[in-house]
């Protein structure tokens, strides 16, 4: 018999990386405040350690999306799979070109495109889909909080009509040679 609501439970167990960050600072913080030549650089340390696990677990917690979409993510070595009802596939981490948000009829996906052409869509509320946060962090260059920022809705796009709608909001794409459009 459990004494904390469901909501509650799911609430806590989703954001257990960030209480964990919280407490590991909350002890650098102790050690501080006890100060002494041993304690307060150790404390410091600590804290440092901590607050930079707490905004990562921040950013990673505001990057899972509630809802439910058909398929599952796997993240497994240097590879994005994929697996739909009906559609999926696999993308190298190493040839992405482009990550791209794309709004398709009112649904998220995450387009995933490799420098031969080929692309992978992936629902954003997709089983899974939280593992994509520490992969595209590690792209080179990609910007977190821009990672973050474009799943925050856009308040133009409530008003029109979602049916006809495609929208493409480009995330981060890879630098150097590759195909120029002219």
């Amino acid at each position: 018999m459990s004494f904390v609501r469901p909501e509650i439970a799911a609430g806590l167990f989703a954001a257990r990386e960030l209480i964990a960050a919280l407490a590991i600072s909350a002890f650098g913080l102790w050690l501080i405040w006890l100060g002494g030549y041993l304690l307060t650089p150790l404390g410091l340390g600590i804290l440092g350690i901590g607050g930079g696990s707490a905004v990562l677990a921040w950013r990673r917690m505001r990057f899972g999306q509630a809802g439910e979409a058909p398929g599952a993510v796997e993240v497994d070595e240097g590879q994005i799979a994929y697996f739909g009802p009906r559609v999926g596939g696999v993308v190298g981490i190493p040839d992405l070109a482009e990550v791209a948000l794309v709004t398709l009829r009112g649904r998220r996906l995450w387009q995933l495109k490799e420098a031969n052409g080929q692309s992978l869509l992936i629902p954003v509320e997709a089983a899974g889909a939280e593992r994509l946060f520490d992969a595209f962090a590690a792209l080179p260059g990609m910007d977190t909080a821009t990672l973050i920022a474009a799943l925050n809705p856009q308040t133009e796009a409530r008003g029109r009509a979602l049916a006809t709608e495609v929208e493409e909001r480009s995330v981060w794409r890879r630098k150097g040679a590759g195909v120029v459009v002219r």
